[in-house]
């Protein structure tokens, strides 16, 4: 999966080291987790590669050779690598093996992201958000017109839209009474507030917002659960084809880089 714009100095196993080590003193375990993670992503570690030896590794991101153990279980619970007893960690797909928490490795290098990936997670969205919409308009239809009351005085601004979207959204993944849908709401959060900016800097794509939240909004009032998936559905479908529509138009200046 292409979801990543390749580094031009790929290193694949040639490549020296993790990146330069800091200039003074060690660095904390998150620090050299990033730092690893990230020359993953560049391509430095690829795929199916294995890390240098323990002691180098320590010594390139100048952490103890304890705080790299545990750098390295931490990534690979969540797939990043496998521990090999008596080897090097050797480099997972990430793609295939990763879990929730790559999600939220990905969006702090959402510079990076491929105009793809960002496509692809809001698929994803437009599986997950008819079923939560539903659910939450089922349970406490009432909370779901509070949640989108004031809807239409929103500022006509992207940070605005972006901040009252994501909310909604949250509500209705909370709402709905499953626990496991905000869990994986939540995994999107970070690459979110990059990428919402940017889709929502397009006139076209607020007054679109603007058209499903009055339309969910009716949907709530009347109670009508599937009427609310129904909106739900056609929104969420309709906001990965002006994403398509986005990420191909020239970025405004000072716009955030959500994708290529």
């Amino acid at each position: 999966m292409d979801g990543l714009k390749p580094s031009p100095h790929n290193g694949g196993t040639q490549a020296r080291g993790a990146g330069k080590p800091p200039r003074r003193g060690r660095r904390s375990s998150d620090q050299a987790e990033d730092h690893l993670i990230g020359a993953i992503l560049r391509g430095t570690y690829p795929p199916g590669a294995s890390l240098p030896a323990e002691r180098q590794l320590a010594a390139q991101l100048g952490v103890s050779r304890p705080t790299l153990r545990e750098v390295l279980q931490r990534m690979a619970r969540d797939g990043w690598v496998t521990i090999r007893p008596g080897q090097p960690a050797a480099v997972n797909d990430f793609w295939q093996e990763g879990n929730l928490n790559v999600l939220d490795r990905l969006a702090r290098q959402a510079d990076r992201l491929s105009h793809d990936f960002v496509t692809q997670l809001l698929e994803v969205r437009a599986v997950l958000a008819p079923a939560f919409g539903r659910a939450a308009v089922a349970r406490s239809p009432a909370r779901v017109v509070a949640v989108l009351a004031g809807h239409d005085a929103l500022d006509d601004d992207p940070n605005a839209f972006a901040a009252f979207d994501w909310q909604l959204q949250v509500h209705l993944a909370r709402l709905s009474g499953n626990y496991v849908f905000p869990l994986l709401l939540n995994g999107f959060a970070a690459l979110y507030g990059r990428a919402a900016r940017q889709y929502f800097a397009r006139a076209e794509n607020r007054a679109a917002s603007l058209r499903f939240y009055g339309r969910l909004l009716e949907a709530a009032m009347a109670r009508d659960a599937g009427r609310a998936a129904s909106v739900i559905a056609e929104a969420m479908h309709e906001s990965v084809r002006l994403w398509q529509a986005t990420a191909a138009a020239p970025r405004l200046e000072g716009a955030p880089a959500g994708a290529g």
